[in-house]
């Protein structure tokens, strides 16, 4: 499955989150969209050089930016601003609460470029926007599945229908673990190593089980048994048990599948009457978390047996 792109997030969702005074807006900041999770500190930009300057980014002033503009004139610091405004960039973000100069005002009118303003720092402001944006503009897919947090690790369930997805998460839920999405996970990719996984809006915290139908599992079991989204740390796939297929009982080598270019440890799971799902899975989760921190109880128990490990890293790669 090929993930999504050209995602976009209004400057109106930003000015919310992040809180952001407005000083000026030429048109409703709705209808004002960004396509770049980079915020640009003009440095270089502010001598002239726009060569390599990206007009999609959000602008952001600071100290440093203030202490140059105020070396020059009115009539320079108008031609300098002016020479980057044009180029339309989304907004004008003046930081750590600084006046806003008139300068700015001036050109942001002539541009129709909307400035906010914010008391954070710069350095503090520039990393919340840019993981905002990275989050809200990441390569994404909508995987079926089921995505539950289990000792604080990120578990996607994945498995035919009527495999028992739905019904091992409300065993969990049970069990005080907590629920981000089923039937449909929605997983962005907001680093070169970090998968987030969240449910899609209109279907959040909805779990369907055949038999009973529809439930809204935050009404029944409560706000502290679901959570918005998720890091995801483990991909299991639970499959009707195959009599003629041979199950890892060893569990040395580390499996992995890979997921928008993100590789993460997967497990296969035989199900049949008997099999206790939530609590196989709740081992699953800790043994995951052992194993990142360097611990292989299968390669320690051959070592005290004396037996070669030869643990090879065996990567099995699914077209997501």
């Amino acid at each position: 499955m090929k993930a999504n792109t050209g995602f976009k997030v209004s400057l109106e969702k930003v000015v919310q989150e992040l809180q952001f005074e407005v000083i000026y807006e030429p048109s409703p900041l709705k209808d004002i969209f960004l396509t770049s999770s980079n915020v640009t500190r003009p440095g270089i930009e502010l001598t002239g050089f726009l060569e390599f300057y990206a007009p999609d980014r959000l602008m952001l002033l600071g100290n440093t930016e203030y202490a140059y503009l105020k070396r020059f004139g009115s009539e320079q610091r108008t031609y300098v601003l002016n020479n980057i405004l044009q180029k339309k960039p989304p907004a004008v973000i003046v930081a750590r609460n600084l006046e806003i100069l008139d300068e700015i005002m001036k050109v942001a009118k002539i541009c129709e470029v909307p400035v906010l303003r914010t008391e954070e720092s710069t350095c503090d402001i520039m990393a919340s926007l840019i993981s905002f944006l990275k989050t809200e503009l990441a390569p994404r897919i909508t995987r079926h599945g089921v995505l539950v947090e289990v000792y604080g690790e990120g578990i996607l369930l994945t498995g035919d229908s009527g495999v028992g997805k739905s019904e091992t998460a409300i065993e969990l839920m049970k069990r005080g673990h907590r629920l981000i999405a089923d039937d449909a996970v929605e997983i962005r990719k907001v680093s070169t190593k970090m998968l987030i996984g969240a449910s899609p809006e209109n279907i959040r915290h909805f779990v369907e089980l055949r038999g009973i139908g529809i439930i809204n599992a935050r009404r029944i079991f409560g706000m502290g048994s679901v959570k918005v989204s998720e890091k995801i740390d483990m991909v299991i796939t639970l499959e009707n048990w195959d009599k003629s297929k041979v199950y890892d009982r060893m569990g040395i080598d580390n499996e992995y599948t890979e997921i928008l270019d993100v590789e993460v440890p997967c497990l296969t799971i035989p199900v049949k009457p008997g099999r206790n799902l939530s609590i196989i899975i709740e081992v699953a989760a800790m043994n995951n978390r052992q194993k990142k921190m360097g611990y292989n109880a299968a390669q320690e128990l051959l070592a005290n047996l004396g037996m070669d490990i030869g643990v090879e890293k065996n990567v099995r790669k699914l077209d997501w």
